[in-house]
């Protein structure tokens, strides 16, 4: 069957012989990363582990710090307050992604009569990326109960979680808001020459594309975040901190710290590995290259 005149015939495109040859020598070259990636790996656990176990107090800091008869028996009691930093985590988060984006959108408006609002913005984030977060937490948790403006007490879960929020919603502005600024100018003139109002533009072209800029380091905010939720403690929370350090007291034992840090690790290994295979992807995407 013939083309068309004027058409190009829809016949796919062989790979040359030069391309598979490089795909050959990567895929080889990879096999042999991973190979000496894994021993190098196992050598050198083997050679810390040798070290460690040789040390002479390693008997004592393995009964103290990783007894398995102590981490099973406080485990319920450190999971419950697991719980409560799950919680407050959940909450946080959705409120410092609306607050923060909020604040990036203050601070890039534009005109003089928006000028009060800017300043409040670059106000509040100076302050509370100032501000270390556990003298938010004093602030927050006991100074505005002692103002007695609420008739009724709240739980410290509520003001750890108001904290958390103020002090990541100044972190996260910053981040949207050279999201927002990364959009290139023309996006705006071209949303606005269709007849999109500024709001619009806003909602609809920049901030989509400010999102999908910034969504790594978002992600590693979010990290940094999940192991504050743990300063909750401080406020008397029973969270998996103070639970561990109760079970502590209890069994005149560390291990339950242990319990409570694997806890954590495990919640955020998850998402440091979708950051990391986001991160890639979006780096394959740009470096993206025509098959030769």
């Amino acid at each position: 069957m013939t083309a068309a005149p004027g058409r190009v015939a829809d016949t796919p495109r062989a790979v040359s012989a030069v391309e598979l040859e490089r795909q050959a020598f990567r895929k080889r070259q990879g096999a042999r990363s991973v190979a000496i990636s894994v021993v190098s790996t196992l050598v050198v656990a083997a050679l810390a582990w040798a070290l460690i176990i040789n040390t002479p107090g390693w008997a004592a800091v393995q009964q103290q710090f990783f007894n398995p008869e102590v981490a099973l028996a406080s485990l319920p009691r450190v999971w419950d307050g697991f719980l409560l930093n799950l919680r407050v985590l959940a909450m946080a988060s959705v409120l410092v992604l609306v607050f923060g984006l909020l604040l990036a959108v203050l601070r890039t408006l534009r005109g003089p009569v928006w000028l009060p609002l800017r300043a409040l913005a670059a106000a509040y984030t100076d302050v509370f990326r100032g501000i270390p977060l556990i003298i938010v937490l004093y602030l927050v948790g006991f100074g505005i109960p002692g103002l007695q403006m609420i008739p009724e007490r709240l739980p410290t879960e509520f003001w750890g979680t108001i904290a958390i929020t103020l002090t990541y919603s100044a972190y996260v502005s910053e981040v949207f808001r050279a999201g927002i600024e990364a959009v290139h100018p023309s996006q705006r003139h071209a949303a606005r020459s269709l007849g999109l109002s500024h709001g619009q533009t806003m909602r609809l072209v920049v901030v989509p594309q400010a999102v999908r800029k910034v969504t790594p380091a978002l992600m590693n905010d979010f990290v940094a975040m999940q192991k504050d939720v743990g300063l909750v403690s401080l406020l008397g929370a029973v969270d998996a901190v103070r639970a561990a350090q109760i079970e502590t007291a209890a069994y005149f034992n560390f291990t339950p710290y242990v319990v409570a840090a694997v806890l954590f690790v495990l919640l955020a290994i998850p998402t440091i590995r979708l950051t990391d295979w986001y991160t890639a992807r979006v780096r394959a995407r740009e470096q993206v290259g025509g098959i030769v």
